[in-house]
């Protein structure tokens, strides 16, 4: 969590009131919250409905359970969180690059879910155009961005129709997220908050700390995953779909021949964190149904650990994870 971000949560339990009350206090703390719900809008470029929620989970659910459709399409490749959440949907495939593949979207009104980028492999997916075939067909586009960082989807603003946002993964508080709604006629409302479509009280000071966050620009990882991508090339090891547009601060790496437990152990033993399989937490060793479904064999999977930078991550730091790396791939043998 980012210091003013904290900052802002302290001030906000220091300055606690039920935002629902019709009290001073009360009133002072719903202009608070709705500060908050202005400041993601704004984060993000979106002009329409805000939902507070308690994450990207909840703000999935929401959409997945309660828009105004007959069925649902997921990809292959979604975060567990979708795939819990949307029954009996239909499942598209990605291809080799991870790209979802369309199927005939004939019949009646859909969700299409799909994400900004994955949070395994950081492939990102063409929301322009994926979001021109889905309304083609009439149907409506649920984009999964707990990952994506402000300001880097116009896309995602121009087209979807819903967007999960979470929090802690932009160096907000937990427990705290958004889900960007641009017709709330397409979703059941139930509850008495959030403009009636979520129950329970509403979180003042996480959302003031989510707000604060989203106020810090994050730096741009472009450069230094390019930096790791090269580094484990060089070292004899694969980047996992080097060839697409990848989320600039997420990479996967097979290190052929090294188990990603074993990978785990070694690089935990050095105070460097790295996660397996379809995590996003580090020591997760599951199989990856990612990988699965671009086409890795379990084999060749297993060896795979996921890397994630975070907004303070130097060079310096990058570097030793390289020297960790080049240290365990010389051992393999």
């Amino acid at each position: 969590m980012t210091r003013a971000a904290r900052e802002a949560v302290a001030d906000g339990f220091a300055r606690w009131a039920n935002p629902s009350s019709p009290h001073a206090e009360g009133r002072a703390a719903r202009r608070l919250v709705e500060d908050a719900r202005a400041d993601v809008a704004a984060a993000y470029g979106w002009g329409q409905e805000v939902l507070l929620t308690a994450g990207a989970s909840e703000s999935l659910a929401i959409a997945l359970g309660r828009s105004m459709v007959e069925r649902c399409f997921v990809s292959a490749v979604e975060h567990d969180a979708v795939l819990r959440a949307s029954g009996a949907a239909s499942v598209m495939p990605v291809d080799a690059a991870g790209h979802v593949v369309l199927p005939d979207l004939a019949g009646p009104r859909a969700l299409v879910a799909v994400q900004w980028a994955n949070s395994e492999t950081g492939v990102r997916q063409p929301i322009a155009a994926l979001a021109e075939a889905v309304h083609g067909a009439g149907h409506l586009l649920l984009v999964d961005a707990a990952q994506m960082p402000a300001g880097m989807g116009e896309d995602v603003a121009e087209h979807a129709d819903f967007v999960a946002l979470s929090a802690h993964k932009r160096g907000g508080p937990p427990g705290i997220g958004a889900l960007l709604v641009r017709d709330l006629a397409t979703l059941l409302p139930t509850g008495g908050q959030e403009r009636g479509y979520r129950p329970g009280t509403e979180n003042m000071p996480a959302a003031i700390g989510y707000a604060a966050a989203l106020r810090e620009a994050e730096p741009d990882h472009t450069a230094l995953r390019a930096h790791l991508d090269d580094a484990v090339r060089r070292s004899g090891g694969i980047v996992v779909a080097e060839d697409s547009a990848r989320h600039p601060a997420i990479g996967a790496y097979r290190m052929p021949g090294v188990p990603a437990a074993a990978q785990l152990i070694r690089f935990d033993s050095g105070g460097i964190a790295v996660s397996a399989g379809s995590a996003c937490a580090s020591g997760s060793l599951k199989p990856s149904h990612v990988l699965a479904a671009l086409g890795w064999r379990e084999e060749a999977a297993r060896e795979v650990v996921r890397v994630s930078f975070g907004r303070t991550t130097t060079r310096e730091e990058v570097d030793a994870f390289i020297a960790a790396w080049r240290g365990i791939a010389r051992g393999r043998a």
